[in-house]
């Protein structure tokens, strides 16, 4: 992995370990010659985690989209700030730029992001990992919510497992090195035999 993406709030949240912990993973990145690509934001844990990877000289490719930029909130000491045109577009670009995703606590935009990128590797869009940094549990429901909707016969067993969780940025990233894909070929085999 060259480049990993960063999901995260753009409000920095009442706990203050959690932009501790933004801060730290972007010093980590680029302590482990991992370019960092995020959505471009001087504000919130978006921020942070930009500063953070900034302090250790590290790469950092900020995507944001035009109308954010023109409420001056784009952060102008990243190595690349990329303007584009809608939400869609910045998707795209983040993965398209990345190896590999983290989320760190955010709001509704950080699960927006999470779960189209979780989606696209169900649908083997990319084959790409994605893991939570579960910074003070604060993913701890929505772990409970993927496993319920798993049991429940929405989500095969094997893409609830593609959710890699660790609370800390080494062993996240130790499990994201060793991830493979489930095999969609028989995932799509298994649909048509359940549909017969």
């Amino acid at each position: 992995m060259r480049r990993i993406c960063v999901y995260c709030g753009s409000n920095a949240g009442n706990d203050p370990a959690h932009r501790a912990a933004a801060h730290d993973l972007g010093a980590f990145l680029a302590r482990g010659g991992l370019g960092l690509v995020y959505g471009g934001g001087n504000v919130g844990l978006m921020g942070t985690v930009a500063d953070g990877a900034l302090s250790q000289s590290g790469e950092v490719i900020g995507v944001i989209p035009k109308s954010l930029m023109e409420k001056e909130l784009g952060h102008g000491g990243v190595t690349e700030l990329h303007v584009v045109t809608s939400m869609h577009e910045r998707k795209q670009m983040m993965v398209d730029l990345s190896d590999g995703f983290i989320a760190l606590p955010g709001g509704f935009g950080t699960l927006d992001e999470l779960f189209e990128t979780l989606t696209w590797l169900q649908l083997s869009f990319h084959d790409k990992p994605v893991g939570l940094l579960n910074v003070g549990g604060f993913f701890d429901g929505l772990i409970e919510f993927i496993a319920h909707m798993s049991h429940s016969g929405f989500l095969k067993p094997e893409h609830a497992q593609c959710v890699l969780v660790e609370n800390e940025p080494a062993k996240l990233l130790t499990a994201m090195e060793s991830f493979r894909p489930p095999d969609l070929g028989k995932w799509i085999e298994k649909l048509a035999a359940e549909a017969r």
